[in-house]
């Protein structure tokens, strides 16, 4: 067919997206239209490992950037630590809920229907980006474009706080079988080698762990979630993650 025409990278990317399933906004606003459904991350407190490191004095305020921020429990515990936050989602269903709830700080959170994959900001922006629960949701020929965008977003002493799957959490699958299944599973799984594998090449890991389980009223925390708690690579760039714009500069 004519209008189904591979020329560039891009429109490869883009035929890998329509052939897989979707969980776009459309699939998401119905994710987040029934507020009394027992989702576990639907209570209206922030992550345990969040707090931990706020508690600790690893995190210290400054501008941070909430990926897939939901109902936007964390984005309102960092407000309340004092950063002045950005939320994005590509819900506005669960933006609406976000907004909804959030009657305190108002002034020091904003919150945007956005994609990280196509989310614009300056380089350097933000002191701190957190990923609770975004990355195993990412087709695996996305993933190195969302990489990219955090390492421009972030600052070069900025924090990147990841909380994704681990095998008992998401699907125990290969990237290659993302595409013999045509499916994410509902999320990947990812085992300590696989999600190491792939970090390792644009951060400094400074902590990982499992999230704590926890049945504290105040806090959330699963043990099907990895953490990790990372900082750019102080080596520099590495090659494959330079942007379009820089290799045009050289």
């Amino acid at each position: 067919m004519d209008d189904e025409i591979i020329i560039t990278y891009e429109d490869t990317l883009q035929m890998l997206d329509e052939i897989l399933e979707k969980r776009d906004h459309e699939w998401w606003n119905r994710f987040y239209s029934d507020r009394e459904k027992p989702v576990p991350f639907f209570k209206d407190i922030p992550d345990e490992e969040l707090v931990s490191y706020c508690e600790d004095g690893i995190l210290t305020g400054g501008n941070a950037l909430d990926i897939g921020c939901g109902k936007g429990r964390n984005s309102r515990y960092l407000a309340a630590r004092g950063f002045q936050v950005t939320g994005i989602d590509i819900s506005r269903q669960s933006l609406g809920w976000a907004m909804d709830l959030t009657n305190k700080n108002k002034d020091r959170i904003h919150f945007q229907c956005a994609s990280m994959l196509d989310y614009t900001a300056d380089a350097g922006s933000y002191d701190f980006i957190l990923d609770s629960g975004c990355f195993h949701h990412i087709k695996p020929h996305r993933r190195e474009q969302y990489i990219k965008r955090i390492l421009h977003c972030l600052k070069d002493n900025g924090y990147f706080l990841l909380t994704c799957f681990n095998l008992d959490g998401g699907a125990n699958i290969s990237d290659y079988d993302v595409y013999r299944d045509f499916s994410m599973h509902g999320g990947m799984g990812f085992s300590e080698h696989k999600i190491k594998s792939i970090l390792n090449n644009y951060f400094d890991i400074l902590e990982f762990r499992k999230m704590r389980e926890t049945d504290n009223v105040k806090t959330f925390g699963k043990d099907f979630m990895w953490v990790i708690l990372m900082k750019k690579k102080r080596t520099g760039k590495p090659e494959s993650c330079r942007f379009p714009e820089d290799k045009k500069a050289h």
